[in-house]
């Protein structure tokens, strides 16, 4: 893990999507975050450990999803699959579909495995499997400010590197190059996940913080909200979202985009980037990462 001292940062964008407006100063007290995404290894431990399942590995309760053919109610994940041609991006759909037996341990569905892809990111991760391994490993998941503040490296730019998103042609992020999505030119190297650290650090010493998996904040989704400023600062303490801001299946915060980020779709691909996702469903491109704040150290 690495520390980070705190303080304050702006946050947000005014140039993308309209869930990031508007540009506003934020307060963090100090943490310590974790390097790199939790790995497969990493999870593994765990799994060993505990003897976890997670929600991908568990068939649903049709007594939760009324309406539920019988035949769905088996356990799986949604796994992307790249199409032969270009298609209507509004029905993402038709690249997401729902594959039975996929889980973390089998990210491409049945008879798929993690061999070799150790140092990956663990995917086909929903809210309370990450919430089961920060308990387990004494951390917990960040609110989204924090994750931010992370991300950001100390810099204001749209980029965790600067305001290129590939300065000289170089990639610095796992992210799709191409029209997505039938078209991956694979200029970084990689058609899915990538090993944690295969691109550079921000300044803070903090790998893959962009593009490679989304990651869970413990932040429920809702509009950014504007506070007037306080004497003596620029900056107010981020709030904490503690109840679902839709009734039902509530969606929590995901940061930093992933591999299936594009120019042409979800340039998410950067530090202020936020997208809401329901907390009980998986997919092959959203991972994870922890925080120990400095007040829970003993």
């Amino acid at each position: 893990m690495r520390r980070l001292p705190g303080g304050d940062f702006v946050m947000g964008s005014d140039r993308f999507y309209a869930e990031e407006r508007p540009r506003r100063c934020r307060r963090v007290e100090g943490f310590w975050i974790d390097e790199t995404p939790v790995t497969n290894r990493e999870f593994a431990v765990f799994v060993a450990a505990t003897g976890y399942r997670t929600v991908a590995q568990t068939p649903p309760d049709p007594a939760d999803y009324p309406g539920l053919p019988a035949s769905m109610a088996r356990a799986g994940s949604f796994v992307f699959q790249r199409p032969r041609g270009a298609l209507d991006l509004d029905d993402f759909g038709q690249w997401w579909p729902f594959v039975l037996g996929a889980s973390w341990l089998q990210p491409l569905g049945e008879g798929s495995s993690i061999a070799a892809l150790e140092d990956h990111p663990v995917v086909h991760i929903a809210y309370a499997d990450a919430q089961a391994y920060a308990a387990w490993a004494g951390k917990s998941l960040p609110t989204e400010a924090e994750w931010e503040y992370a991300a950001r490296g100390g810099l204001e730019t749209e980029f965790a590197w600067g305001d290129e998103l590939a300065p000289e042609g170089r990639m610095l992020a796992n992210y799709w190059q191409g029209e997505f999505p039938h078209e991956n030119r694979m200029l970084d190297g990689w058609e899915r996940t990538s090993p944690v650290r295969s691109f550079p650090a921000n300044a803070f010493g903090l790998y893959d913080m962009i593009g490679n998996v989304w990651e869970w904040t413990c932040d429920w989704h809702a509009p950014p909200v504007t506070e007037k400023k306080r004497s003596g600062s620029c900056c107010v303490r981020q709030r904490d979202d503690s109840t679902p801001a839709v009734p039902g299946i509530g969606f929590k915060v995901l940061k930093g985009g992933s591999h299936l980020c594009a120019a042409n779709y979800c340039q998410r691909y950067r530090p202020a980037a936020r997208y809401p996702h329901p907390i009980d469903t998986s997919t092959s491109h959203i991972g994870f990462r922890c925080i120990l704040r400095d007040g829970d150290r003993t």
